[in-house]
């Protein structure tokens, strides 16, 4: 058995030698290496042997099993260099050709509708702000006309946090306040973008997670008939010329007189769909009048200036403008609606 061996590997090693492509390659690894193969079924057969030859044939073996191994790996190599440089000679690989494009990322819708709104309230004359997430129960409520134990309080489901009086802001109206102070007295036009947080029931309509933009613009002679022409061209810039716009009378602690604004359902074009509650109009912003108690708060005289504020939900309007109906989608991820935008 061992001149068979030595025979095996005498053999193998000449037929090697003269192997030009992978094809014969793998067909004579397989008839020596393989699991049916001349060496396999002799490594198979070691049990067959008597007790006293079995440790020097199985040794043998593995010797021949390693040397043809490594043999096979370095004349693979050389067939795959050489097949390589055949297939360039011939023009098989046409290198001039451009690589494969890299799958690109995109930008979420939510983000794509805030560079947007950002850039149209940037054409009318308002700048960025930022603020916090994470605020004061002062700056979230009490400064914006909401003392504590104020029913008005209930109108926003609270994050509380483990530090008493601090909390995830439930709306970016307390973004006024930091903006006030860092301006006041001179007059000032400011969008607030960021994410607002509220302890809600999610469903078709209502996320406790969501993107808002507050907008407050104070000075001298500022009227409600302002707000309302302001509200007016920004929703005919956002959501096209021919959009119904209309407003509502509302109420808001921090704003006197208040009202909401909505823009025609574009998923039911008016007649009444789930989205809108069947009214046939989707309310995009709540606005009004800075309350006199709120400027006094910011550092403003209010029988001096006076202002207005705005804050609208981002992807609320992502959902009228697109036609999408349910807002969770936003958060679920799921690239069948990512790639659309």
């Amino acid at each position: 058995m061992l001149d068979q061996l030595q025979e095996i590997e005498t053999q193998t090693l000449r037929r090697l030698e003269s192997i030009t492509d992978s094809e014969t390659l793998a067909q004579l690894f397989r008839l020596v290496l393989g699991d049916k193969g001349t060496l396999k079924m002799i490594l198979r057969s070691l049990g067959q042997l008597p007790a006293d030859q079995r440790p020097a044939v199985g040794q043998r073996a593995n010797e021949v099993r390693i040397k043809l191994e490594e043999a096979f790996a370095a004349r693979e190599e050389v067939i795959r260099a050489q097949e390589l440089d055949r297939n360039l000679a011939e023009g098989a690989i046409d290198v001039t050709l451009p690589g494969r494009r890299l799958p690109m990322g995109r930008i979420h819708p939510a983000n794509q509708a805030l560079r947007e709104i950002t850039a149209i309230w940037a054409e009318m004359g308002f700048q960025v702000f930022r603020s916090p997430d994470v605020e004061t129960d002062d700056n979230n409520f009490t400064l914006l006309n909401m003392p504590p134990h104020h029913p008005a309080r209930d109108m926003w489901s609270t994050f509380f946090t483990t530090q008493e009086g601090v909390i995830l802001r439930t709306h970016t109206s307390p973004g006024q306040i930091h903006a006030m102070r860092a301006f006041a007295p001179e007059p000032i036009r400011v969008i607030l973008p960021g994410m607002c947080y509220r302890y809600e029931q999610v469903s078709v309509r209502h996320e406790m997670q969501f993107n808002q933009v507050e907008g407050l613009a104070i000075g001298p002679g500022i009227r409600f008939t302002d707000l309302k022409g302001t509200m007016a061209a920004f929703a005919r810039r956002f959501y096209g010329q021919d959009r119904q716009v209309r407003f509502r009378a509302s109420h808001f602690p921090f704003t006197e007189p208040s009202m909401e604004v909505d823009v025609e359902c574009i998923l039911c074009d008016g007649g009444g769909c789930p989205v809108c509650k069947h009214t046939g109009w989707l309310e995009i912003a709540g606005s009004g009048m800075v309350h006199p108690v709120v400027l006094r708060n910011g550092g403003y005289d209010p029988a001096k200036v006076s202002g207005f504020a705005f804050g609208m939900g981002v992807e609320r309007s992502v959902m009228l403008k697109h036609g999408i109906q349910d807002i969770r989608v936003f958060w679920g991820n799921d690239l069948r609606l990512l790639e659309q935008f």
